[in-house]
């Protein structure tokens, strides 16, 4: 496995890749890797000739200064990993690399960039356009991947390709959990033993809503979710949305729509960190 820093080194090492006729994966990270990148690169390797997985924390996806202060960076261990999982190539870019000028470029698709986290994360749907648009230019990839966990993040990248016309096949892949349910996430590592225990919480609530969901409307199964996850201590719901699988817009019944999901953010803890996660109702 070799690691490159630098975007013209690991383009000269791609042409000759590309010039044997070799399919290209690409599995786009922020680094502080766990089970559900490796998942990721796993499935890479098993579909293509070469897998790259870029390991960059992207500043201009993040609208809080001490979230991007604070996100776990482990460079050494994210390498361990990868080359264990079969990886080929891992680019880790400085800010300079990836960003020589500042990025103007403005990104939105709405209706599924501007609601849930477009809604509650100002600019960091851009942000995410921004790194990964850049990063499918610079590897140029047959197939990239990405965890279904960051449901509304593969929907916003899927309306990006179809926009720019990028060759590009996206690859959703499942959730990877831990056996409590917890959502394998890189911020779980910034949680304290007290508030990783009740972390579970949420998709304990989710789950049970799915039962619940079938004698009982779709804001009575809302209000339930949230009631359920509000009421631990340490857990607070910033949004619960219900809403069409495909345009990611509130439904008010369960008839509005034959593919319906629940999606949620929950502040953990008293720091607090961030939890995302969802539930499939319909599809």
């Amino acid at each position: 496995m070799k690691v490159f820093q630098r975007i013209v080194e690991l383009q000269n090492e791609l042409f000759g890749v590309r010039k044997e006729g070799k399919k290209i994966g690409l599995v786009p990270t922020m680094g502080a890797l766990h089970e559900g990148h490796a998942s990721l690169v796993k499935r890479s390797v098993k579909d293509n000739d070469i897998t790259v997985v870029s390991v960059f924390v992207n500043p201009t996806q993040f609208n809080d200064k001490n979230d991007l202060k604070n996100y776990p960076r482990t460079l050494e261990e994210d390498c361990k990993l990868l080359e264990s999982v079969g990886a080929d190539y891992v680019f880790a870019p400085t800010v300079e690399d990836m960003y020589p000028v500042p990025d103007t470029r403005h990104f939105e698709y709405p209706p599924v960039s501007t609601v849930m986290e477009g809604a509650h994360r100002p600019g960091h749907f851009n942000g995410v356009c921004q790194v990964v648009s850049r990063l499918f230019y610079i590897v140029r990839p047959d197939r990239a991947y990405f965890g279904e966990k960051d449901w509304q993040q593969i929907a916003v990248i899927k309306a990006m390709v179809k926009a720019l016309a990028l060759d590009v096949n996206i690859v959703e892949c499942p959730i990877v959990r831990d056996e409590d349910g917890l959502a394998k996430s890189s911020r779980n590592t910034l949680l304290a033993p007290d508030e990783r225990a009740i972390a579970p919480k949420i998709y304990e609530a989710l789950k049970s809503s799915l039962d619940y969901a079938k004698s009982h409307t779709l804001e009575e199964t809302k209000a339930k979710v949230i009631s359920d996850i509000n009421s631990q201590e340490g857990l607070d719901v910033e949004y619960y949305a219900i809403v069409d699988g495909n345009t990611l817009q509130d439904v008010a019944s369960w008839d509005d729509s034959p593919y319906i999901v629940g999606c949620i953010t929950v502040y953990c803890g008293k720091t607090p960190i961030r939890l995302i996660d969802h539930i499939k109702y319909k599809g």
